[in-house]
């Protein structure tokens, strides 16, 4: 986890501001305050267009969602695990700023959770789903899950009793995403190595195509070297045009991060490429995202936005970092009053961050 999650229940106390509409995002969620009553969260929260720290005061904790925990996130939806009961799973719209504030959140329980032999189903890596607006009398939602290992596991929540769980075949999935696509209705999950695309239909039929790469940048010995010594995740990510990108993040012990994107150029050809137009990728434990830049004045176009392993903003063309650790350390205080004198009484409760995309008043 990036070392700025250690230092943000600090920050929040010297540059928070309350949230109000009408602001949708894209949000990082960062988590909640931890209170002696459990039916009120606080929920905290950085706002990637204004690049400030923000929360929800005294928003309702859904009576379900009492002894969970937060384990991924999809479309700006949460899935929460039981804490005595793993194979418990819901999905929940707790995560959303917009959603009521004077009523409890939806909840929609899942089938309960069933490991293959050898795998597991304790650790999830992502998760994805086929609408960013799940009900739980939509007979066509599918929710995909990838755990940490080879077990892959698909369901129609409000028509099927039991998952459909699947042992795929390459390990080390874990550094790959699992997203849906709305061009084709299919969930797509990179291979290791990113030689390979695998996807799933809503029938629960796979595929597998080949890439091929176009346009490579040209590299010195040096550079090669490095690149060979880093760490890789491979990101499938697809703009709200159709537009799709494959984004290679490459990391190496505490050094800033180096990205290669890919565009789409058919069914087989990858092309190199450093200009995104006006999109933003939005890149963290959540499925990964794109945002029109002018839709969300204050956003950096042409950029990728990452949590890990720094905090900040790339910018493609000058492949340049910026830190937002820099500028939150240089936010005014604020004075919140009683606020945040609570707040100063109260432990922070940090989860994994997830980013949420910008999301439809409710």
């Amino acid at each position: 986890m990036s070392r700025f999650l250690n230092e943000l229940s600090l920050m929040h106390k010297r540059g928070l501001r309350l949230f109000s509409s009408p602001s949708s995002g894209p949000f990082l969620r960062l988590g909640n305050t931890v209170k002696e009553e459990d039916v009120l969260d606080d929920i905290l929260l950085f706002d990637a267009a204004k690049e400030e720290l923000l929360t929800v005061p005294d928003k309702p904790h859904p009576h379900e969602l009492a002894d969970t925990t937060l384990v991924a996130s999809s479309l700006g939806w949460g899935f929460f695990s039981g804490f005595s009961d793993h194979r418990s799973l819901y999905i929940s719209d707790h995560l959303n700023p917009l959603s009521s504030t004077t009523s409890s959140s939806k909840v929609i329980p899942l089938p309960p959770l069933t490991a293959l032999s050898s795998c597991q189903t304790d650790v999830f890596c992502n998760v994805a789903m086929s609408s960013s607006s799940p009900s739980d009398d939509d007979p066509d939602l599918v929710v995909a899950l990838k755990f940490l290992g080879r077990q892959l596991c698909l369901c129609r929540p409000n028509r099927d009793l039991r998952w459909t769980n699947i042992a795929t075949p390459f390990p080390f999935l874990e550094r790959s995403n699992l997203i849906f696509s709305n061009r084709d209705r299919k969930f797509y999950l990179p291979l290791p190595g990113s030689t390979y695309l695998c996807s799933w239909d809503l029938h629960f039929t796979p595929s597998f195509r080949k890439f091929m790469y176009t346009n490579r940048p040209k590299l010195s010995q040096s550079q090669h070297q490095f690149l060979d010594s880093c760490s890789r995740a491979d990101h499938w990510v697809e703009s709200p045009s159709g537009e799709r990108f494959l984004v290679k993040c490459y990391t190496l012990d505490d050094r800033d991060p180096v990205f290669m994107v890919f565009r789409e150029e058919d069914m087989i050809n990858m092309c190199y490429t450093e200009d995104i137009g006006d999109l933003c990728i939005f890149i963290s434990e959540s499925d990964p995202f794109c945002v029109q830049a002018s839709s969300c004045p204050g956003l950096l176009p042409n950029s990728i936005y990452l949590v890990e392993p720094v905090f900040g903003v790339y910018h493609l063309p000058t492949r340049s970092l910026r830190h937002f650790e820099e500028k939150l350390d240089k936010t005014e205080t604020r004075s919140l009053g009683h606020f945040e004198e609570r707040l100063d009484k109260t432990e922070v409760n940090l989860h994994l961050p997830h980013w949420l995309p910008p999301l439809p008043t409710i």
